[in-house]
């Protein structure tokens, strides 16, 4: 045995429901290695996984994202080493933890020009922006995409990711520093939701059209807009809830908005496989390479403070991405 702290849940609550606690880690078994954690990524699904609004077993250790070094590798274990650098994003969760026993097909190689705090920034969000831009939209150099939230961990990716490929970017924000943010990352235009009127705004920048896709990560408040800045035959692409889940979706609305498309996908329906999961961040790090995208680590925690960094994510006090350091 040995030890490790982690953060735990015995139950849904806010973010005071963490207790900091050591833990026994028996060896790695069958199939997994023991992961010393150098950087964990924060990521908005942790908080829905806290509050209950995505059902996860209790008692729980959150969180899917993190970076670190081999310790220990359990029996048949093939292809990674004792101090070989990895990361993972998931699946599984319990990456709130300084170390613990991960399955190997969760694990990605980090290259030698990634630094750990950098790959836990990137590998989710990263991973899901690629494949929301290019397997799920399929977002074409030329066209115009609106990006609701552009300022947020995933929204700055899907911002310098578009650009890369030659599309043109809307973005949405809520205040000058966010707007500020935006355009640095690509944004070709940017809305503030605060005081501007989203869909007509798209609709003057577009001389009427509407956009052929949304990328929709804030759910409830930004639903209507979605709809309404769509262009015919248009995609939603609805893949958060930050301000609640879009509850009573009438299908005849799709008609009347112009023949609408709307998917509500998730990561690890694109990314099923270990050999996915580690092509999905290679193309990540080329993208971080290429200078197309950036960590953009706004903020870090500590480990021991993660009730401290959910407040701040679901205050909308963080900008680009957070990390904790165990």
């Amino acid at each position: 045995m040995s030890a490790a702290w982690v953060q735990r849940l015995a139950a849904t609550g806010g973010a005071d429901a963490f207790e900091w606690a050591e833990v026994d880690l028996p060896p790695p078994g069958a199939g997994e290695v023991r992961l010393r954690a150098t950087a964990i990524g924060l990521n908005y699904i942790d908080t829905y996984h806290r509050s209950g609004l995505y059902p996860v077993a209790f008692p729980a250790v959150l969180g899917a994202e993190g970076a670190g070094v081999v310790e220990a590798l359990g029996e048949g274990v093939e292809g990674f080493a004792i101090g070989d650098r990895v990361g993972t994003f998931g699946p599984s969760r319990g990456a709130y933890a300084t170390a613990r026993n991960v399955a190997v097909d969760q694990l990605v190689r980090l290259p030698d020009d990634v630094a750990d705090a950098d790959a836990a920034a990137l590998m989710l969000k990263g991973a899901t922006a690629w494949f929301l831009i290019e397997p799920c939209a399929r977002v074409q150099a030329g066209q115009t995409v609106l990006v609701h939230a552009a300022a947020g961990g995933v929204g700055l990716l899907l911002v310098g990711w578009l650009k890369a490929i030659g599309a043109s970017v809307i973005g949405v924000v809520g205040s000058e520093a966010k707007a500020d943010q935006a355009r640095q990352a690509g944004a070709d235009h940017v809305i503030l939701h605060r005081s501007d009127d989203i869909a007509a705004r798209v609709r003057a920048i577009t001389d009427g059209a509407g956009v052929p896709v949304v990328f929709d990560g804030v759910g409830k408040a930004t639903w209507g807009a979605s709809l309404d800045s769509a262009a015919r035959r248009g995609l939603i692409v609805s893949y958060g809830n930050a301000s609640g889940p879009v509850e009573g979706v009438n299908l005849g609305v799709l008609a009347a908005k112009g023949s609408l498309f709307v998917t509500r996908p998730t990561l690890f329906d694109y990314a099923t496989t270990q050999a996915a999961r580690q092509q999905a961040a290679d193309r990540v790090f080329a993208m971080l390479r290429d200078g197309a995208i950036a960590a953009h680590i706004g903020q870090t925690f500590a480990l021991a403070e993660v009730a401290k960094a959910h407040r701040a994510i679901e205050a909308g006090e963080t900008t680009g991405s957070t990390v904790l350091l165990p």
